[in-house]
């Protein structure tokens, strides 16, 4: 199962003193808004999205076509086959992808502690 980029989207108090503190630690801003409350930092190949005031818990945000540069990939598995076969393994979904669909969707499932997992495809 190829679910695509990875990365740790984190659930922030002050979206301002955590960009200060990841860059400290060789972070560098790639995408996102501070205005708007999102940035998307990256150090080599680790990706981290911090969001203040979106959600309540960190999550594990995998990206469907995209490799860590958020670079299109010649393939990729859909989002919608990743939940067929996610459904046929059993897994419980909390959100699902319109089957009826193509292009971006998304997916969220939460692993066995209550982390958070979302499949999110924005090709």
């Amino acid at each position: 199962m190829k679910l695509g980029a990875f990365s740790v989207s984190l659930n922030v108090k002050d979206i301002h003193a955590s960009k200060a503190f990841y860059e400290k630690l060789g972070f560098q801003h790639k995408g996102g808004d501070i205005t708007q409350n999102w940035i998307v930092l990256k150090n080599e190949n680790c990706v981290i999205g911090l969001f203040q005031g979106m959600f309540e818990k960190n999550i594990l945000t995998f990206n469907p076509g995209w490799d860590q540069n958020a670079e299109h990939l010649e393939s990729f598995t859909d989002v919608r086959e990743l939940q067929k076969q996610l459904k046929e393994q059993g897994i419980n979904l909390q959100a699902e992808a319109d089957e009826s669909t193509d292009g971006p969707a998304y997916l969220t499932l939460e692993d066995p502690d209550g982390n958070q997992i979302l499949i999110d495809q924005h090709r």
